[in-house]
């Protein structure tokens, strides 16, 4: 028979439920909405909604949905998802940007921001920011990608252990035109030496989402993630920081002085960063602030240079 936008979303409802796939409807709205060239259901007009889909259309939306029915998250089933302005492409097994991460972006920001106005105090000019950016972990790009954008006289360096997300986060620089300010090194921080992070100098930032995931926990994340997600992106070892911990010793000789690290982190490190501080005074690192998040979860760290 005839089917519309409408019908196949409420279809396709039905079957996820019966299959026990988490937020079936959310699933099936950006599958149909997809399929039909548009963002999100609510923005697909009253016509297109009660226009009868083709028989293309359809087939399109089942392939989809089959990969959905899969526990495939919703962002690899489409291929792409949006993080703050940017459309991003996805690809399994490369780590997909959860939204609170985006506050992350807010706090690099804003910190750049109070040193331009603590510059512009200053009775002798002094030079228009240009910030030096250095992401660890830069998966699909987003953090990285974003901050190009907030920023617009910023560079970034990005690394990652993996080369799936080295190649993900330079093909999301091309199709977002920001390839020129940003360079994509597949590395991993565990295993070499910081020298070869300095291509611009020490940096004025260093951000990363790193795994924290403490690996007690990992058992218990949902089917989605462990199936298709690289786990290496989540699993921070048994207390979840020790690829925080590499990324602060490795730190001193990478920041300029007074220059920030903002990390994200499970809401029980920050108690555990400082600790950790404090016993590696030769770090001269400092943790400067504790954010949370939209959940009113401590979050985010901002740690600085002595």
């Amino acid at each position: 028979g005839v089917m519309t936008a409408t019908d196949v979303v409420n279809c396709w409802q039905k079957v996820f439920e019966t299959n026990g796939i988490p937020e079936a409807r959310e699933s099936s709205e950006y599958i149909v909405s997809f399929v039909l060239g548009a963002k999100t259901f609510q923005s697909l007009s009253s016509k297109s909604l009660h226009t009868p889909l083709t028989a293309v259309q359809q087939e399109q939306i089942q392939q989809l949905s089959n990969k959905r029915l899969e526990r495939m998250p919703v962002q690899y089933v489409l291929g792409e998802w949006d993080f703050q302005d940017l459309t991003l492409k996805m690809k399994p097994p490369v780590f997909i940007p959860r939204p609170e991460t985006e506050d992350l972006i807010s706090l690099v920001v804003e910190e750049e921001s109070l040193k331009s106005e603590k510059n512009l105090g200053l009775c002798f000019p002094v030079s228009a920011p240009h910030p030096v950016i250095l992401e660890i972990g830069c998966g699909s790009g987003a953090i990285a990608l974003s901050l190009l954008c907030k920023l617009p006289q910023s560079r970034v360096i990005a690394v990652d252990k993996e080369e799936a997300a080295v190649d993900l986060t330079r093909e999301n620089a091309h199709r977002l035109q920001l390839q020129e300010r940003i360079r994509v090194l597949h590395h991993d921080v565990s295993h070499s030496s910081a020298k070869q992070l300095l291509l611009w100098g020490p940096v004025d930032f260093i951000v990363s989402n790193p795994p924290y995931v403490f690996h007690e926990d990992m058992a218990s994340l949902d089917a989605e993630i462990l199936r298709y997600e690289d786990l290496d992106a989540l699993d921070g070892g048994d207390d979840g920081m020790r690829v925080i911990k590499t990324i602060l010793a490795l730190t001193p000789p990478l920041l300029k002085d007074s220059g920030s690290v903002f990390l994200e982190v499970d809401p029980r490190h920050p108690n555990m960063v400082k600790s950790w501080l404090q016993a590696h005074p030769n770090l001269l690192l400092v943790l400067r602030a504790i954010h949370k998040d939209f959940c009113g979860k401590p979050r985010f760290l901002h740690i600085q240079k002595q």
